[in-house]
């Protein structure tokens, strides 16, 4: 079954919705609450952008306007609260990433396409910086998560456990990359040398 499409499909507007679910908040205050919970590890949040984010989910009847703060000589603050349309869509929408694999396109993945555009030695080089700089990733992931788990039930770091599986699972996979670029044991990297030294196309890159 094809996913639905959304009438929004910023990330931060479903994280919004979610962080909704705790009551109603001022737009500053819903910043301050995915700070202060570390979504803005695993989501990518403009807060800049987040006034925006929260009027159009106005504009869609996912949120409404719950109240209007006044405090002495402060501009007024309009706190939000999710409606019942909301909270439909928040359920549906995370309920459709859980359990539906999507295509993503990470840069790496990108990088990794376009690798035969550098001479093979220089992309070990290269490669070999990227194994250091995930080993240096994943060492801070890993302290920063023993620490969150003296003060936050597991449930609530899941994704930073994911993070921290994914860099590691990065990192095995381009060190045994870089073994078979070493050894030349990759079907092609002569013929991708042979190409970088002479400037003749292999037949079989043809």
């Amino acid at each position: 079954m094809a996913a639905k499409r959304r009438k929004l499909s910023n990330p931060l507007a479903l994280a919004v919705l979610v962080t909704l679910c705790q009551g109603p908040m001022h737009p500053y205050e819903i910043a301050q609450t995915l700070r202060r919970q570390g979504k803005d590890t695993s989501t990518k949040i403009n807060y800049g952008s987040l006034y925006t984010v929260v009027q159009n989910l106005e504009k869609h009847g996912f949120v409404e306007v719950a109240d209007i703060e006044r405090k002495g000589n402060r501009p007024e603050r309009t706190v939000y609260g999710l409606t019942g349309a909301g909270r439909e869509e928040m359920t549906e929408w995370l309920s459709e990433l859980l359990a539906r694999p999507v295509k993503e396109f990470p840069i790496f993945e990108t990088a990794l396409s376009l690798l035969g555009a550098l001479h093979p030695d220089e992309a070990v080089t290269l490669l070999e910086e990227r194994v250091k700089n995930l080993e240096v990733q994943a060492a801070g992931e890993r302290g920063a998560l023993e620490k969150l788990y003296e003060s936050v039930p597991r449930l609530f770091l899941v994704e930073v456990e994911y993070q921290l599986h994914m860099t590691e699972a990065q990192t095995e996979w381009v060190r045994g990359l870089l073994e078979e670029l070493r050894k030349g044991s990759t079907l092609g990297v002569e013929g991708w040398r042979h190409f970088h030294e002479t400037g003749e196309q292999p037949p079989e890159f043809t």
